[in-house]
This record gives structure tokens, sequence and C-alpha cells, in this order.
């Protein structure tokens, strides 16, 4: 009867055990995750939004069509 006991306490404390470093891992990981997803979205994508804008306006300003007569000849394949 204590044997018994004293093997479903055994058990219970390992499993408490496991779920703790398995709790504790999942947690670490989580927060890693969220940690770098609100680095991408808060610090690079405005800096990405702000470089495309400014690209943008500098391309329209500039015409968009800027190939000169010899960049045109290289890309269609002529000597």
């Amino acid at each position: 009867m204590i044997g018994t006991l004293l093997t479903f306490f055994a058990v219970g404390l390992a499993t408490l055990i496991v779920a703790g470093i398995v709790l504790s891992i999942l947690g670490t990981v989580l927060s890693l995750g969220f940690g770098l997803a609100a680095f991408l979205l808060f610090k690079v994508a405005p800096v990405l939004l702000v470089g495309w804008v400014v690209l943008k306006v500098i391309d329209r300003r500039s015409g968009g069509d800027s190939l000169s007569a010899s960049d045109r000849r290289w890309l269609e394949g002529e000597k």
C-alpha cells in the first residue's frame, strides 16, 4: 500500500518536473518569437516603408524612364 502511494507520488513529481521544463522551454521560444516579431514590426518595417516611399518619390520626379540608348541596346541583346 505504501509502495503504491510512493510510486504515485514519484510519477506525479516526475510529471510536474517534466511539465515545468516543457512549459519553460515553450515560454522561452514564444518569448523569442514575439520579441523578433515586435522588432521586425516596429523597428525594421517603418524604415523599409520610409525607404520605399522615398524611392517612389524619386522615381516619379525623375520620370521613371531613365535608360540610356546604350542600356536599351544591351538589354535587348544587340551589340
